[in-house]
């Protein structure tokens, strides 16, 4: 998936908080790297400086060694191949359900095996080929969620064509599991970040909730210093943002963003610029808000807004091409 649009707004500095850890007077520190070909910040409350990056690199193997597209001896990726032989992990199956619930709920607005749509034009993990209509018709036959299923421990396709790609999800769950990773090592008060995809813990540093922003979608942005568009309060939860205004190109004067619509098989033509969801988890948050930008702005806030138990924030282009903000009425209380 692109890298997401979300700055961390967020102050290091030593407080003295209490922690499940440690009854003792604690001190925030920050950790940051590479994985997942993005990038990690992770920033805890301890007494001492006890997050070890040879630990925070076993959990990242062990997840890219499941659901990496990039790495060919992967799970997922000889599940790609057919590999007959290979055996499933906890957390590929994990991710696989979820991806299928969220592709049952949204009916089909999220599709894991969307993958060589994905791939043909260009924003999956193999090089694009020229597109034409008889190309899209082809692949769609091995495209729909309906066509894979996880059976005794082994997923069955219609096709051995299909191919599946968690990256609309994956990320999310990565932040989940690193989660899962520092509580119990006894942390309670924690915000991890991993391209873009969120979740807090506990207090920041100055004792309150954890203050997210939220960027204001333009192309012209820099990573570095983003416009910002809405601050967000949060705590125990997951935050992820998916849009179409960073990863796109042009070709023959047509702009074609990196959201595939896998009923059609062609990238989204909408006014729906970007998506932030709040959920329990955030592998949750990642798949709904990848679905709700392949949905649009009216379906995508009709699905959120009888669904209270995720919190959505989307900004769009209206008819005089002026940038605008809708949200559900979960989402207002995260906002400052």
């Amino acid at each position: 998936m692109l890298r997401k649009t979300i700055q961390i707004i967020i102050g290091i500095s030593f407080a003295l908080l209490f922690l499940s850890c440690s009854e003792k007077q604690s001190n925030y520190y920050t950790i940051k790297g590479e994985v997942h070909g993005t990038y990690y910040t992770i920033t805890y409350g301890a007494e001492t400086d006890c997050l070890v990056r040879e630990s925070l690199d076993s959990v990242f193997h062990a997840f890219d060694a499941s659901l990496s597209t990039f790495v060919p001896t992967s799970i997922i990726s000889r599940v790609n191949v057919n590999d007959s032989t290979v055996k499933l992990d906890s957390l590929f199956i994990t991710v696989f359900e979820k991806g299928q619930y969220v592709s049952r709920e949204t009916n089909g607005a999220f599709d894991m095996t969307v993958a060589p749509l994905v791939n043909v034009w260009g924003f999956g993990f193999k090089k694009s080929d020229s597109v034409t209509p008889e190309m899209i018709d082809s692949l769609k036959q091995y495209t729909g969620y309906q066509k894979v299923k996880l059976v005794d421990g082994k997923v069955l396709k219609e096709h051995p064509n299909i191919m599946l790609d968690g990256s609309a999800i994956a990320k999310g769950y990565s932040c989940d599991i690193v989660a899962r990773y520092l509580r119990s090592i006894g942390l309670s008060n924690y915000m991890i970040e991993i391209g873009g995809e969120i979740v807090t813990s506990g207090v920041n540093s100055k004792g309150t909730l954890w203050h997210i922003g939220i960027t204001r979608p333009d192309e012209n942005n820099s990573f570095v210093q983003p416009d910002i568009q809405t601050v967000i309060s949060l705590s125990n939860c997951g935050l992820a943002t998916s849009g179409n205004y960073r990863q796109f190109y042009y070709k023959d004067g047509k702009r074609y963003s990196h959201t595939v619509n896998p009923a059609t098989g062609y990238p989204v033509e909408h006014n729906l610029l970007s998506a932030s969801v709040v959920a329990p988890d955030c592998m949750t948050a990642d798949a709904f808000a990848t679905a709700f930008m392949v949905m649009g702005l009216d379906s995508a806030y009709a699905y959120a807004s009888t669904h209270p138990e995720l919190a959505a924030l989307f900004i769009y282009s209206d008819d005089n091409g002026q940038m605008q903000v809708k949200y559900t009425d979960s989402f207002a209380k995260y906002i400052q």
